[in-house]
């Protein structure tokens, strides 16, 4: 039986590109929306999901922090992809034909300086690789699509210029997803934990679960917050920290947080990506 890894988007997106780095043993799926890479994870079709979590430029893809908690996966493996932004049109095209630029939003917005040195219009379209395969369907050598070199390879377009983003260091943090955990202890960059959690409803209470991490030892890598049931007086939290539940110093934080905390659940425990660091 084929193993398959589900993502959201086309072929060529770089959700696609994380699913080729990292599970190069799986083939990838693409889905719709996000729900329906979970839910193809849930439904068997799929063994992993590869998600999208946090952007180096953009920040955190808030679809998907509300999805987590709820998905009913757990979170086995993360990838850190650096997004390379390449220009790319119609095969024997070339960089001086090009007027006009397709892409989603945030990636054109990642190019102004190399489109306006260039004199290419912008063009918002739905997606980076559904932009790619837009103009592989059409005959105007004018027209061009910025998107991965993956993309220009599915969709048969030459790439005119390549990493044309302004930012040097643009990165997208994605997270392994699967119906089962795995706390095995794995990969040579350190355990990451993550969680989520309420405090309970008295004072300060944020204040003494955090106070845990700090006098353990314990590295806390991400917080964020999230409201409950449309209610302002009810937050729940999402958290990585840095190591292993059965470690020392996150056992004697994690109960302390679970002491000033009305619910706390683990939601995944896998190995750090080399490239956190």
């Amino acid at each position: 039986m084929t193993r398959r890894i589900a993502f959201q988007g086309e072929l060529g997106a770089y959700s696609h590109q994380a699913c080729v780095e990292a599970c190069p043993e799986l083939e990838p799926l693409p889905c719709r929306t996000f729900e329906d890479a979970i839910a193809a994870v849930k439904d068997g079709l799929a063994d992993k999901a590869m998600l999208p979590v946090d952007n180096s430029t953009f920040g955190r893809v808030a679809d998907i922090h509300y999805l987590l908690p709820g998905s009913g996966l757990h979170i086995v493996g993360e990838a850190f992809v650096r997004v390379h932004i390449n220009l790319m049109g119609l095969p024997g095209t070339q960089l001086a034909e090009i007027k006009t630029a397709t892409s989603h939003s945030m990636l054109l917005g990642q190019c102004r300086g190399f489109l306006a040195e260039h004199g290419i219009e912008r063009i918002t379209g739905a997606d980076t690789a559904g932009s790619a395969h837009l103009i592989s369907q059409q005959s105007d050598r004018t027209r061009g699509a910025l998107a991965s070199e993956l993309a220009a390879e599915v969709y048969g377009l030459d790439v005119l210029a390549r990493h044309i983003e302004d930012q040097a260091n643009n990165t997208t943090r994605f997270l392994e997803m699967s119906t089962s955990p795995d706390y095995t202890r794995r990969g040579d960059s350190g355990m990451i934990t993550t969680l989520i959690f309420q405090v309970r409803n008295i004072p300060a209470a944020l204040y003494k679960a955090m106070g845990g991490f700090a006098t353990n030892g314990v590295n806390m890598t991400k917080l964020e917050s999230y409201m409950v049931g449309g209610s302002f007086t009810a937050t729940q939290f999402y958290a990585d920290i840095e190591g292993h539940p059965e470690d020392d110093n996150v056992k004697l934080a994690l109960d302390e947080l679970s002491y000033f905390s009305s619910m706390m659940e683990i939601i995944g425990v896998y190995p750090a990506d080399a490239r956190r660091h």
